[in-house]
């Protein structure tokens, strides 16, 4: 085996930091869905802003999603990904329908020719 890509670095690295953030809940989540954005040149601030709030807008909307988080990347080497958010569901089951859900489907439709994302799911 070679060496880690620095993207699973960075990931390590994330999710080091997360493990200190969520400790004192995890008694309380089964799944775990976690992201970082690379932002394409051209990208604005206002988009940037437009998809953290959409994004912590699905708490509330999409059923069985108990938790969001979102915002900059603060990890020292987290390269050009300087986007980061964790998402936790009641289950593997609630997160699969995530994806088909509108409004993730309506922030996919404007978000994604914007960025270059990297993606973890867990089980809690």
């Amino acid at each position: 085996m070679g060496e880690p890509s620095p993207e699973c670095n960075l990931l390590v690295e994330f999710l080091i930091q997360l493990s200190g953030i969520l400790k004192p809940k995890v008694r309380s989540f089964m799944f775990i869905h976690g992201f970082l954005f690379r932002w394409q040149p051209g990208a604005t601030e206002e988009q940037i802003a437009r998809a953290q709030r959409e994004i912590l807008a699905f708490q509330g909307v999409i059923p069985g999603l108990r938790e969001v988080h979102v915002g900059e990347n603060l990890a020292d080497n987290k390269g050009d990904y300087t986007f980061a958010g964790v998402m936790i569901f009641e289950s593997k089951e609630i997160y699969a329908g995530y994806s088909a859900h509108p409004a993730h489907q309506a922030l996919l439709q404007w978000l994604m020719p914007l960025i270059e994302p990297i993606e973890f799911d867990l089980e809690g």
